[in-house]
């Protein structure tokens, strides 16, 4: 079986602003994740960074729906199958036969999602897999040093880019659209008629904002490569960045360079003909996630 080692160089722009808690600060504003960045003088910069297994998640999510619609799984896996390829999965004490030597290698086969994910579940360790996901770093004047592509633009400084928006949440148990309570109260540590009102922010970086970041596959097969080639161009189509999306935060419009570092140059294959065929076969290997 041939494998490569292929590469996407990819730079994202906020179609909407973007957002990643970082840590908590003790009050109702939710600042940004970030990381030092040592300026050319040296001195460290704390700059707004999106996780790269933010990324990560979201490419998983997209994956697990596509192979879902593909095979048709609904209803008929353990929920640790679904875990593991939802989100990756938990340690837990295994409860069938332990997952080694050949049946591991078939399920990376006949799942492609554990093949590029990984996954744990079907006893230790946990399976690895082929994907290499880059934080997400923003094009601004304190990372351009440590930026792969050249830009021609203005740079701006993180610190005229990050901004707070604001939100507020209103109770509305006094209007005549909520619905009747039960006659024993308002409820624990409501009073009656007293305001509700909560406003919070969030720091963002605002829409427009370039980011880059890259996605490697180690010594893929070339069905884990198509498979997640439409992975890719999903979440270049459609992908959300960070959090928040509930409320509009977080759409980019991703574009990516690929090459090939290592191996030959892939073939085409449609991993649907290959694995549709197999159905049966792949819930049985997917019912071994116990």
């Amino acid at each position: 079986m041939m494998r490569s080692t292929v590469r996407w160089d990819v730079e994202l722009t906020a179609l909407s602003s973007i957002s990643q808690k970082g840590e908590d600060s003790g009050t109702t504003t939710t600042l940004f994740r970030r990381e030092p960045v040592i300026q050319p003088d040296g001195r460290p910069v704390l700059v707004p960074i999106v996780s790269g297994n933010s990324v990560r998640g979201g490419l998983r999510r997209i994956a697990e729906e596509l192979f879902r619609d593909v095979i048709g799984y609904e209803g008929q896996i353990p929920l640790s199958a679904a875990h593991a390829l939802r989100n990756g999965g938990s340690l837990t004490k295994v409860t069938g036969d332990s997952l080694t030597g050949r049946r591991r290698q078939r399920l990376r086969e006949l799942v492609p999602p554990i093949g590029v994910f990984g996954g744990n579940g079907g006893g230790q360790p946990p399976i690895d897999g082929a994907l290499k996901v880059g934080k997400v770093i923003p094009r601004v004047r304190e990372t351009e040093t440590i930026m792969t592509r050249a830009y021609d633009g203005r740079l701006m400084s993180q610190f005229e880019l990050v901004s707070l928006e604001s939100y507020s949440r209103f109770d509305d148990t006094d209007t005549r659209a909520f619905p009747e309570p039960t006659p024993t109260g308002v409820g624990a540590g409501k009073t009656a008629g007293a305001s509700m009102l909560m406003r919070f922010e969030v720091e963002t970086l605002p829409a427009g904002t370039r980011f880059e970041t890259f996605l490697r596959l180690d010594r893929a097969t070339e069905l884990e490569i198509s498979f997640f080639t439409d992975v890719w161009g999903r979440f270049a189509r459609d992908g959300f960045l960070g959090g928040r999306s509930a409320i509009g935060h977080g759409r980019v419009r991703a574009e990516s360079d690929r090459v090939v570092l290592a191996g030959p140059d892939p073939q085409s294959v449609d991993w649907r003909v290959e694995l549709e065929p197999l159905r049966d076969e792949v819930i049985a290997a997917l019912c071994w996630l116990t």
